[in-house]
């Protein structure tokens, strides 16, 4: 699968038994569809209105960041924003094959969802330490 950002070379992480398909170049990740909601179910942060299906409904915002299309289907992808403040510009399948992150996105929408205490305290704080330290800007 290539980048739908970058076009550079993705490669599949593995935690837990959730495949992340993970950009090299410009450290954006993809999530095929159910992906998101194993994550959030893993990390006890389920019904945070995160799903591909949800995210879909949201309404498309316009944007300068050029279309992407969907690494899977090839769709153009629509963009939406999720999170709080500060909010979060995303790219969602049309076609509901999954959600694009650029990089630094996850981490940032993940910090507004966890829960309060120290972040290696629990089996859900190594995951939020781990997706933070692997899926964090690199500017």
């Amino acid at each position: 699968m290539d980048c739908p950002a970058c076009k550079g070379a993705v490669v599949v992480v593995e935690h837990e038994r959730i495949e992340l398909d993970y950009c090299t170049k410009c450290f954006g990740v993809w999530f095929d569809a159910g992906e998101l909601e194993l994550l959030l179910e893993r990390m006890a942060l389920e019904g945070t209105a995160l799903t591909v299906d949800e995210i879909m409904a949201l309404p498309a915002k316009k944007a300068a960041e050029r279309t992407r299309r969907c690494p899977i289907c090839k769709r153009r992808m629509k963009k939406v924003v999720i999170g709080l403040e500060p909010q979060v510009l995303v790219d969602v399948c049309s076609g509901g094959d999954g959600i694009w992150f650029d990089g630094g996105e996850l981490s940032q929408v993940i910090g507004q969802l966890k829960v309060t205490g120290p972040a290696t305290a629990s089996k859900h704080g190594r995951l939020i330490a781990f997706l933070g330290e692997v899926f964090q800007a690199r500017e």
